[in-house]
Order: structure tokens, then C-alpha cells, then sequence
């Protein structure tokens, strides 16, 4: 079996959206499995709605979600001349031919068509030419493929099975617009030949455009390549997933604060599993993934399972690796992770508090930037005149203690419990308060330890020094 060689082939008319994702994700996976090529090609001849905006935003989510690529990005627009110089072989062999026909001659037979209950197609009115027609003449003459007329197509594919089209069914493609631009489906043929694509992996709406291809490569006297045509991805309303049903670009949920293999191991399971597994790693998806396993029946997208699983990788990532994605959501929010405890530490005492990284982050700004104000509902139950006299002994005992560790600062929660004859909780409630401005932080001890003894005793006498004011 010769070297595994595969695709993706964004449009860049928008951003990279989940469906795409996902199957590149599917082709990356295909690839790496079997130690093969990953190729980034752009199809940007619909120049138009073609935007360099969109090929960043692409690059951009591929490089986020860790989806390398071996080779390219190649740009279509860039290849027009190899485009034209098999367009050229094409004619020549008598594959193709100039079709003449206006378009309001081709509306006309689609109408007549139609009104018999036909299916609409080309009549090949052209086919047989050695000229242009005597009436209904264009000046611009489109291209067509001379589509075999009788016998059929078999696709073996990969997820769906053997496919069969009957050649009845098709009519002669365009493969050239009337201004010479190449079209769709000539375009990728040629690129997958000379770019020595073996597997194609994409989109079950590409299904029906797979027969004319494979015409086309037989003409071109190449074998074409083994297809997977993947399912689509439904919204919850049974509907096809598109931008009404929220979050679609993969840059959207980095933003949201979701870790990028954590939606990969979402999009791998719209389809396929492995057993009962729910959490995988990005190297075992690479072990035990299969393109034949994929099931070829729609699926659908769940933001909360996606949810849950971004808390499970959050839980069980390292947290250098966590600290690296939490550090930007920090700076947005005016804090310097530098210039406070190391956030590695931060990351391991939140982990279990989270369910993304935007929830990290603002949980774990008061590590870095001391409270400006205090949750009117947490300070009034817990920073009164009865617990300012507690915070001011603690933040005298923690001014004196010889080492500052978790246990010497327990020590101190549970002398000033006794010394106050309170239960824990109304010492360790008011000092939370104190120094986050909210009843929300990992354990007292942990929180305090990681603040510091100078950050803590400064911000729990500055709340005593605000309840004062407030008596006052």
C-alpha cells in the first residue's frame, strides 16, 4: 500500500466552522494513524466571497486546534495554468467540448423538463458539434465533459458503503466557465492528481459530485482516489447545524474558554466511538481511530456534552499546559499573571472549580489583583462589626508566623475559632470575603497560601479598616 496522502480543502468565503473542523479533524487523524501526508490546500477561485480575513481566520483555527499540515497551503488561484493545461489535453482527446447553448435557451429545456417530470439536465445538444449550432448562438462558450452515456459508477466509500450512479443520471458537466475559469469539481480532480491525494475525507453533501469526478479521472487515465463521504452534524432541532444554533467557528469557542483538544474530542465522537470511552487524548484518538468505524448517519451537536467534556480535560490536563490557555483570558481582565503567585499553582487549585477557562480566569483574578470591591450580599453577612475583631486577630497572627505554609495558616483558622468561640466556618468565610471580595475560592488555607503573607494581612486589614469606615 503506498503512502497515505491526504486533504483538507477549506473555501475561504468565512471562518473555519465546526462541520469543517471536524473533518479535518477526520482526515488529520486518517493520516497520522498511518504515518502519511496531511495537505492544506485553499480553494479560493470564487474570488468574490474569497477573503484573506477568512484564510487567516482558517490557519488560525487549524494552528489552534493543533491540526498540522505536511504540506501547503496551496492556493487555487495560483494554478490556473496547470487548470488550463488539462482543460486543454481534454479538448484535444475529444473528452471535451465547447457548448454553445444561451442560458435562456438551457432555462427553456429545464422548463420543458420539468413540466414533463423530468429530472432537469443538459440535452447535449453540443455534444456532437464540430461547430457552434446555426441558432441560439453564445459568444462565450462554455466547456462540458463528455459524461459516458450508459453503464454506472461504484463508489466504494469508505463510511457508506458501495454507492452506485447510474451514468444515465448525469449530464455533461461544466468544467469551464464561459470567461475560461475552471469550475468546482474540474479544479479538485486536478489538484488531488498532481497533489497525490489517496484518500479523500469530506462533507456527504460532496457525495453526489463524486461519480463526475471519478468520470473525470478515467479521462485523465489515473485511477481516483478512495473516498469517505462523512455524515452532516445536526443542530438540536434536527436541523442542519449552521450559524442560528449559536457557536459554529472554532476561534468563537477558544474564545469561549475551551481547551482545543477538548472540542476535538467532542467532534470525533459526532460519529464514532470506541467502546464506551467518553475522554480521549489527542494520541490515543491517533491510535484508535478509524475512518471505516465512522457512522454514516447525521448527528448531533450538544453544547453540553461539549461543556462536560471541557471540564473533564481541564481536570485532567497538566496544569503548565492549563496555564498557558488560562494566562491570555488573565491579561484581557487587566491582570499580569507574573506578578503574582505562580499561576501553574493558581491552575492546580482551580481545577476541579471550572468548567471553562474563562470561568478559571475570572475565579482566579483576585490572585492577581486585589478586590476593588466586595459582593454586597457576601460583605454584609460576612464583613460586620462581630467578625472585624476576628480578621484583625488573624491578620495579626499571620503577620507573626515563623513559616507560611498551609498547615501554619489552618493553624491560625482554628486558634481564632476557639479563641472567638465560633465554628471554622465564621473565621474562614470573613477572611475569604476579605481577600477575594466573594464567598468563591478554592480551600481557605490553599487560597491564603498562594496570596502571600503580605498580599493576605494587607487586604484582610484593609476590609477591617472598610467595615470601620462603613460603622462610622
Amino acid at each position: 500500500m503506498s503512502m497515505i496522502r491526504t486533504r483538507f480543502a477549506p473555501s475561504p468565503t468565512g471562518y473555519l466552522h465546526i462541520g469543517g473542523a471536524r473533518t479535518a479533524l477526520y482526515s488529520w487523524l486518517h493520516t497520522r494513524r498511518h504515518g502519511g501526508r496531511f495537505v492544506l490546500r485553499i480553494e479560493d477561485t470564487d474570488r468574490e466571497r474569497s477573503t484573506p480575513e477568512a484564510v487567516n481566520a482558517i490557519l488560525e483555527g487549524m494552528s489552534w486546534l493543533g491540526l498540522d499540515y505536511d504540506e501547503g497551503p496551496f492556493y487555487q488561484t495560483e494554478r490556473f495554468e496547470r487548470y488550463h493545461e488539462h482543460l486543454q489535453h481534454l479538448l484535444e482527446s475529444g473528452q471535451a467540448y465547447y457548448c454553445y447553448c444561451t442560458r435562456e435557451r438551457l432555462e427553456r429545456v429545464r422548463a420543458e423538463q420539468q413540466e414533463r417530470k423530468e429530472k432537469p439536465r443538459y440535452d447535449g445538444r453540443c455534444r456532437d458539434l464540430s461547430g457552434p449550432p446555426s441558432d441560439e448562438v453564445s459568444d462565450e462558450p462554455v466547456v462540458r465533459f463528455r459524461t459516458p452515456l450508459e453503464g454506472h459508477v461504484v463508489i466504494n466509500d469508505g463510511i457508506r458503503g458501495k454507492v452506485k450512479f447510474d451514468n444515465s443520471e448525469l449530464d455533461d458537466l461544466i468544467i469551464a466557465r464561459s470567461d475560461g475559469s475552471p469550475t468546482y469539481n474540474f479544479t479538485v480532480v486536478i489538484d488531488d492528481l498532481e497533489m497525490g491525494v489517496t484518500d479523500v475525507i469530506r462533507g456527504d453533501d460532496h457525495l453526489n459530485n463524486t461519480p463526475r469526478q471519478v468520470h473525470l479521472y478515467h479521462a485523465l487515465g489515473v485511477e481516483a482516489p478512495r473516498f469517505a463521504h462523512v455524515p452532516m452534524i445536526l443542530g438540536e432541532d434536527g436541523k442542519r447545524l449552521s450559524k442560528r444554533h449559536g457557536s459554529v467557528s472554532v476561534l468563537q469557542y477558544r474564545d469561549e474558554g475551551y481547551l482545543p483538544e477538548a472540542l476535538l474530542n467532542y467532534l470525533v465522537r459526532l460519529g464514532w466511538s470506541h467502546g464506551d470511552q467518553e475522554v480521549f487524548s489527542v494520541d490515543e484518538l491517533i491510535q484508535l481511530f478509524d475512518i471505516n468505524d465512522v457512522n454514516h448517519s447525521a448527528s448531533t451537536f450538544n453544547p453540553s456534552k461539549l461543556l462536560w467534556l471541557n471540564q473533564q480535560h481541564i481536570m485532567g490536563s497538566d496544569p503548565a499546559h492549563i496555564a498557558r490557555h488560562v494566562a491570555p483570558f488573565l491579561s484581557e481582565r487587566g491582570a499580569d499573571p507574573v506578578s503574582g503567585p505562580p499561576l501553574e499553582e493558581v491552575v492546580r487549585a482551580q481545577q476541579e472549580r471550572a468548567k471553562t477557562l474563562v470561568e478559571m480566569a475570572d475565579n482566579s483574578l483576585f490572585f492577581y489583583k486585589s478586590p476593588d470591591s466586595y459582593d454586597e450580599k457576601a460583605a454584609k453577612k460576612n464583613l460586620t462589626a462581630d467578625t472585624a475583631a476576628i480578621l484583625e486577630h488573624c491578620a495579626h497572627c499571620f503577620a507573626g508566623l515563623p513559616s507560611w505554609d498551609r498547615e501554619s495558616i489552618h493553624g491560625v483558622v482554628n486558634e481564632s475559632a476557639q479563641t472567638f468561640e465560633v465554628k471554622m466556618g465564621k473565621v474562614a468565610q470573613p477572611l475569604r470575603v476579605a481577600v477575594t471580595g466573594t464567598t468563591v475560592s478554592p480551600p481557605i488555607d490553599v487560597t491564603l497560601e498562594l496570596l502571600g503573607r503580605d498580599e493576605v494581612v494587607s487586604r484582610v486589614n484593609a476590609a477591617v479598616e472598610w467595615v470601620r469606615a462603613k460603622a462610622a
